[in-house]
């Protein structure tokens, strides 16, 4: 689905992603981690093709990504970014259905306007639909924005999501159903990115990990693979203890007390 080859970002002489190489297959969710300043947003903005490379290649489907064009890209990948604040009111299902512009000329289709209620419906805004969005909590307005993104590719076969930290700033309640609702859609065959900064969900939900720091790679791999003590300290320069869970197949992460 997404092969990344070799990439690198370059500012001035700074490299902020270096000869980083992983891929992303159908049906899988990788989350991708990292402390602040290691390269993240920047590998996100390059995966969404809001900036080009200095070097190396990402290939959608087999094909380089910068050989799609702008609509047929919309078709197949779609993006949630970190900041969706809106300075014009729009009715939930209005935004929802922004999601299909892609997919129709004037007028929605009948099967443009069966998606978004389903979508609605899957992550659970259906009652919302006729609300003001800016009169929404933080939790609800991510909801519908996950919707819009999901109607923008929910028919296309092994479609990519980008999830850039969508469970920042939510409480654990919304955080908990987003990440289950970006495993659902990883289950149904897309492949999804999903940038986090807590390690205990991206172990629970993700089939893969990568750690970054300052743009190179720590640790690409299966959760029980990735998650060490060693691996974590190296990536967020911190001391854990890897306690067993039960019911997970990997441990839960809590920071080591000083002195231990």
């Amino acid at each position: 689905m997404i092969k990344v080859r070799n990439l690198q970002y370059k500012v001035g002489t700074r490299k902020l992603v270096d000869d980083l190489s992983f891929e992303v297959k159908s049906g899988e969710l990788l989350a991708v981690l990292g402390a602040n300043g290691a390269g993240k947003s920047t590998l996100m903005k390059l995966l969404c093709r809001e900036i080009q490379p200095s070097a190396g290649h990402i290939l959608l489907h087999g094909v380089d990504l910068d050989s799609y064009k702008l609509a047929e890209l919309a078709r197949t990948r779609a993006v949630l970014s970190q900041h969706n604040t809106l300075s014009v009111s729009f009715v939930v299902e209005e935004l929802v259905m922004m999601g299909r512009y892609p997919h129709f000329d004037q007028r929605p289709q009948e099967q443009d306007l069966k998606i978004v209620q389903q979508v609605m419906e899957e992550t659970g805004i259906l009652h919302l639909a006729g609300r003001d969005y800016n009169t929404l909590s933080g939790g609800e307005q991510q909801r519908v924005q996950l919707s819009r993104v999901l109607a923008q590719i929910y028919d296309t076969q092994k479609a990519c999501l980008l999830l850039d930290e969508p469970t920042n700033g939510l409480d654990l309640l919304y955080q908990q159903q987003i990440m289950e609702l970006a495993r659902s859609l990883a289950d149904r065959g897309f492949c999804v990115v999903c940038i986090l900064h807590d390690i205990n969900f991206a172990s629970r939900f993700a089939d893969k990990i990568l750690m970054l720091k300052e743009g190179k790679k720590v640790a690409y791999g299966h959760p029980i693979e990735v998650i060490s003590c060693e691996n974590i300290h190296e990536t967020f320069s911190i001391k854990v203890k890897l306690m067993p869970c039960e019911g997970y197949s990997c441990p839960l992460v809590v920071p080591a007390t000083v002195g231990s």
